[in-house]
């Protein structure tokens, strides 16, 4: 077993999109890097990257006894094979197999990468179901390593873990954003506005700007109910969101199109650098998350959010600074944080050139990214450490 080596792990491959650029990364700092994940495209990209090994594991997102049990039987062959000193691991179905697969086999350092919890848009039985699963997954880990600071004081209140276990680096955040990529001078002006009007956009009305995954957890509906009131109140504004829908929010995707002001839809967008331009601010009207990489993209690009006080979010906004936070599931009080920012074009202005400093000061992919290699290198010399003091009380 060599002695800088490790394993990362998610569940999709198209998960993979949080790791972007980090394996490569390690291989430069000197690691043996293997990246496990259901088999796809993005996992394949990797596999031609040199120091990179790829290793496939379907895997389902949702509980199914015979498939969970096949990719436990599958985690446990790999790891035998491999024997990285450090694994980490998220998502929640690869994080759970991984560590209890980790823990047989004796994997010296098990960290598992805590991106959000589920459990928390559940109730009943389920979230009892989820609670366990997150608690059976943190105590087969040595460390749980939460990417923002409320999601750790949740994963604390919860008694997923003791708050010595749950560690926090930095103000969070899983891979920082490449500042660069969604700087405004980037941009060719023509092209920004031959976007605006193929998205029939005017580049005289402040645009509300919506980007990710379409789906319940993000509070479209509540976005809807907030946009009425907008209406109600005249408020001058045109709505752009970027993102596919995951098929349970077409009833919030439909009010929001069908309101009477400009509205665009654009399904999935593999970069959505551009489109930011287009924005005068985002709106991340969600119900939980671990660190949203969104609202870090926006700030680059000199966009202030407007975002809730759920888990996660809370932390991806300077309040009154870097934009405006929400009661979480409250369309008044999203309405009224967006009627400020809307219809201030100076506070707009001001709030977005605080994000950018504030994204570049704390969230650049490249600090992020050594971070993360110094505290998975001292988890090697705590391996180390623990083995040294095995074998010495063998001796005795």
């Amino acid at each position: 077993m060599r002695e800088r080596s490790i394993l990362l792990g998610v569940t999709a491959d198209i998960s993979l999109t949080l790791l972007r650029g980090f394996p490569e990364y390690l291989v430069e700092c000197g690691w043996e890097v293997h990246v496990v994940s259901a088999p796809g495209n993005n996992l394949e990209s990797l596999s031609v990257v040199p120091g990179v090994a790829v290793h496939r594991i379907p895997m389902r997102r949702e509980p199914s006894l015979g498939s969970d049990l096949k990719a436990l039987f599958e985690w446990t062959r790999l790891l035998r094979r491999v024997r990285p000193t450090v694994m980490s691991v998220g998502t929640p179905k690869a994080a759970l197999l991984a560590m209890i697969a980790g823990a047989l086999v004796r994997i010296p350092r098990r960290i598992y990468l805590l991106r959000g919890l589920r459990l928390e848009t559940t109730s009943g039985a389920h979230r009892g179901i989820y609670r366990s699963l997150e608690t059976m997954t943190a105590l087969c880990s040595h460390k749980v390593l939460a990417v923002s600071a409320s999601l750790r004081r949740e994963a604390i209140r919860l008694k997923i873990a003791p708050a010595a276990k749950v560690q926090l680096l930095g103000l969070g955040s899983s891979n920082g954003v490449q500042v660069e990529h969604f700087d405004p001078s980037h941009f060719d002006r023509d092209e920004i506005s031959d976007l605006r009007a193929k998205l029939k956009l005017r580049a005289d009305v402040p645009v509300l700007g919506f980007v990710g995954r379409l789906n319940k957890d993000k509070g479209l509906q509540v976005l809807a109910d907030a946009r009425d009131l907008l209406i109600e109140a005249e408020l001058d504004h045109q709505l752009l969101v970027v993102g596919e829908a995951d098929g349970d929010s077409d009833e919030a995707i439909r009010r929001l199109l069908e309101c009477g002001r400009a509205a665009a839809v654009t399904g999935h967008v593999a970069d959505p650098a551009m489109y930011y331009q287009l924005m005068s601010v985002l709106c991340l009207p969600t119900l939980r998350e671990g660190f949203p990489n969104v609202v870090l993209e926006a700030g680059a690009a000199g966009i202030p959010t407007v975002t809730t006080d759920a888990t996660g979010a809370q932390d991806s906004v300077v309040h009154e600074e870097t934009g405006l936070i929400a009661e979480v599931g409250s369309a008044a009080s999203l309405a009224s944080a967006l009627t400020k920012v809307l219809g201030d074009d100076e506070m707009r202005g001001e709030m977005g050139r605080r994000a950018s400093a504030w994204v570049n000061e704390h969230f650049r992919r490249e600090s992020v990214h050594k971070r993360l290699q110094e505290y998975y290198l001292e988890q090697v010399a705590s391996a180390r450490t623990r083995l040294s003091t095995w074998n010495r009380s063998r001796l005795k």
